[in-house]
Parts: C-alpha cells; sequence; structure tokens
C-alpha cells in the first residue's frame, strides 16, 4: 500500500478498520464495507482517534452494488465466503477497478485448517492457488503466493499460519 499512490480504495468485509484507517493516513480516499454494525462502530471510532475520514458502509458484501471501473484498489484482507460465493463477488470487484487498478487478496489457504492458529473451521471458506487463477484470470499477475507466516493477533490467531498473497493489476 505504502508503494502505490494514493488514489480511491475499497476495503471488502473490512472488520474493525485497522486496514482502512492505515490507508487513510497515507492519503487513501477510503471506502469500506462490512455486514457488522459492532466493527463498523469500532473502525468509525479508531478513525476518528486517528483524525482520518473512511466511508464506511453497512453491508452485505455478496448482494453489494459495486460501481463500475470506480477504485485504483480493492482490498479483500481475511474475507470469508462460501466458495461458492466468491467467483461472482470477484467478478464484481475486477469490474469495479479503473485502468491499471489492483486487487489486493490475503486469504488463508486450505491447508491452514490443519493448524490451531486461526481462521476458519470450514475448507469450503479457505482459498487454493487454483481458486485464485481461476477468479482472476483476467488481470494481470503481479504477485501469486502460498506462504507461511507467523501471526502474533491475539490468542486466536498466533502461530504459524499458511496463506494465499494475491496481487493483480486490471488492464484495460
Amino acid at each position: 500500500l505504502e508503494l502505490l499512490t494514493p488514489g480511491k480504495v475499497l476495503f471488502v468485509g473490512e472488520g474493525e478498520g485497522r486496514n482502512s484507517v492505515f490507508a487513510a493516513e497515507r492519503g487513501w480516499y477510503v471506502d469500506a464495507l462490512d455486514s457488522s454494525s459492532v466493527a463498523m462502530e469500532k473502525a468509525l471510532k479508531l478513525a476518528s482517534e486517528k483524525n482520518v475520514k473512511i466511508n464506511y458502509q453497512l453491508a452485505d458484501v455478496r448482494n453489494y452494488h459495486f460501481e463500475e471501473q470506480k477504485y485504483d484498489l480493492v482490498a479483500l484482507i481475511y474475507l470469508h465466503l462460501q466458495e461458492s460465493e466468491r467467483a461472482e463477488l470477484h467478478q464484481k470487484i475486477i469490474r469495479s477497478l479503473r485502468n491499471d487498478g489492483i486487487v489486493l487478496l490475503e486469504a488463508f489457504e486450505k491447508s491452514q485448517i490443519n493448524n490451531n492458529t486461526g481462521g476458519p473451521q470450514n475448507t469450503d471458506l479457505l482459498y487454493t492457488l487454483e481458486d485464485i487463477i481461476n477468479d482472476f484470470i483476467d488481470l494481470d499477475f503481479v504477485e501469486l503466493s502460498k506462504t507461511s507466516v507467523h501471526l502474533a493477533e491475539g490468542s486466536h490467531h498466533n502461530g504459524n499460519t499458511e496463506i494465499i498473497r494475491f496481487i493483480g493489476k486490471q488492464i484495460i
């Protein structure tokens, strides 16, 4: 995020706002959405404490209307949806990108199910590299990797985890 020129970013399934506030502090115009009103309240409180503005909407990402060619960056950070729901959402996200827009995705990989370090305990909510390739085939792949990282984010997300990182660029 820090390597990109600030523009308009959308955080899908944003949660408590750490990522969106981080982006706003670096000059991004931030839209965020999540289905949790509790998460939204925490995000807006954090933004206020950090003296930044984020536009946070309470919405179910599966039914959200994504405006076409609106965003320079769309981020999906640990968004857990059923495998059957993801492809359609990912296509909507691709259409919401401006020319040269970027999708940034970080998610738990299917082998994470064997670890006791966080993430969903349902493999249908986890990703494979093939899932990403199939869903984002229309983008230019800047990075696609499966990696093991050490998370230290509280008692439920602590230890080595298996994740997928993806950066894709829209070329129109």
